[in-house]
């Protein structure tokens, strides 16, 4: 019996650390942050619905990366690798997916990526969830449209070589959208653009993506440039897990990294958090404006109008991480573990 519960201790304590020490992808720590920065952008209207399920949208936000264990149709959902459809692909690919589908096959174009199209499809599905007034469906279409969205305006996820890997720059993806956002978020300024109505979502999305590409040049370009003040020992960190060793980007080396590229990711989450916000905006007037205040169990309360207008204030200062209003944060103190394990094993 001891000894399970030692065992027990360790597999959770250990999922604990691994959770709040380690790296999350843009996937996790990223998502959940832009999706709160979203709904501080929504008009009235929308924004107290959302405030009051805030904390869901946040953490269904990840949803979509955790069905690829189960989903083998998941993956190709959330990039595009857009070199794979010939020379100047953003001026010779359609932007409707049965043209696109036509021209270069329905395999083509699963293999090398789905995200402008699950974005519109997520679109199409959340405007409807509105037009019926179906609570639950607007929350879970919102968190999946956000989702494909924001990995849409990561550079990476619209290239061949989305990790570096074909240019001897392997963990780029990683290092980029994952160790540069959780070092620096405190540094960012991450109040953006209030909502607006798009008159072509589908001319949106590929906008995004043209945008995000544009980026993939630059990014690569400057890891190699800040790579010759750093030794192979200084530039990597190397970890063993499970008798396998693990190379990354050392902690010094992404700091001159995110110093040499300058606002680049922080500006790409402020653009994420503020095209998300304008998709729900967009989807919510193209379904008719419903009421969204009679979709909730409970009347709006004082205090969270007041903890609301804080929130906001926050962002728009740019304190939200300072004054701890992040629902990202994780905490956990050597006195909790302690008392943790007295509770568990005594």
């Amino acid at each position: 019996m001891f000894y399970n519960r030692i065992s027990k201790f360790i597999l959770i304590l250990g999922i604990i650390l691994s959770t709040s020490i380690s790296g999350h992808s843009w996937g996790f720590f990223g998502h959940k942050v832009i999706q709160q920065l979203a709904i501080y952008g929504l008009p009235k209207d929308m924004q107290k619905f959302y405030h009051r399920n805030m904390t869901l949208l946040v953490e269904t936000s990840v949803r979509p990366d955790e069905r690829r264990s189960s989903d083998p149709n998941e993956a190709p959902r959330h990039f595009i690798d857009l070199e794979a459809f010939g020379e100047h692909p953003l001026e010779n690919m359609p932007h409707a997916w049965d043209a696109a589908a036509a021209k270069y096959s329905v395999d083509t174009l699963q293999k090398y990526g789905l995200v402008p199209w699950q974005v519109i499809k997520l679109k199409e599905r959340l405007t409807q969830a509105f037009y019926k007034k179906d609570k639950d469906s607007i929350l879970f279409y919102s968190a999946d449209l956000a989702h494909y969205l924001q990995d849409a305006h990561v550079p990476l996820h619209t290239s061949l070589n989305h990790d570096g890997h074909l240019t001897g720059q392997t963990g780029m993806h990683s290092l980029w959208e994952s160790k540069l956002p959780e070092q620096n978020l405190s540094s960012y300024n991450l109040k953006h653009q209030k909502a607006q109505y798009f008159k072509s979502a589908e001319q949106e999305i590929w906008e995004v993506v043209r945008a995000s590409h544009a980026l993939v040049p630059q990014l690569l370009a400057i890891e190699k440039q800040v790579s010759q003040n750093f030794t192979e020992a200084t530039k990597y960190t190397v970890t063993e897990r499970n008798g396998r060793s693990r190379r990354s980007y050392s902690d010094a080396f992404a700091s001159a990294y995110n110093q040499a590229l300058g606002t680049m990711v922080q500006d790409r989450m402020r653009a994420s958090a503020e095209k998300t916000a304008s998709f729900w905006y967009t989807c919510w007037v193209d379904g008719g404006k419903p009421d969204l205040s009679q979709l909730l169990a409970t009347p709006r309360t004082k205090a969270e109008d007041k903890q609301l207008k804080q929130e906001q204030k926050a962002w728009k200062k740019g304190t939200l991480q300072e004054k701890d209003l992040l629902l990202t944060k994780i905490r956990i103190s050597l006195m909790d573990v302690v008392e943790w394990i007295g509770t568990t094993l005594g």
